[in-house]
């Protein structure tokens, strides 16, 4: 660990390459379940042991939105979390990367003629990388999660 103190004007190229280093070797995760079938997120739990082990990347899962970089999103979108899940994209600070998972938010799935789904999360807010599957395997998600992690290096 090391400590860095500088007076940051904006125009430092040091400090912005040692945050684009930071970004790419230790992206935090916000996961959010909009309220699918709760697959994709003990996919989720399984990238997670020690067989796939996505922590290798440096990836953490975070409990609050303002410390995220990577925004994983599952399930459909419906009417009750709409504004809830717009609010929390706003909380996740710039740059950002939002991933959609699994099929319910790619094209809400098998609650596409449900009557409170608002659609597929696209339509929502704005997405960066998708995982498909229903629910995507481990490799998948760990696939995604660097392709995420390269998107958020390049911003």
């Amino acid at each position: 660990m090391f400590h860095v103190i500088v007076d940051y004007t904006g125009d430092n190229l040091i400090v912005d390459k040692i945050k684009k280093y930071c970004l790419k070797k230790s992206p935090w995760i916000f996961h959010f379940c909009t309220g699918g079938c709760n697959g994709c997120d003990i996919e989720i739990l399984a990238a997670m042991s020690p067989k796939y082990d996505f922590e290798r990347f440096g990836c953490l899962i975070k409990g609050s939105p303002r410390h995220a970089d990577i925004f994983l999103i599952t399930g459909p979108v419906n009417k009750k979390v709409k504004n809830r899940l717009v609010n929390l994209y706003k909380q996740v600070p710039e740059p950002k990367i939002v991933i959609a998972m699994g099929s319910c938010a790619l094209s809400t799935g098998i609650f596409q003629k449900a009557y409170n789904v608002c659609g597929p999360l696209d339509k929502i807010i704005p997405v960066d990388v998708y995982i498909p599957g229903c629910p995507p395997k481990p490799e998948a998600i760990i696939d995604g999660i660097i392709k995420g992690i390269e998107k958020l290096s390049k911003k």
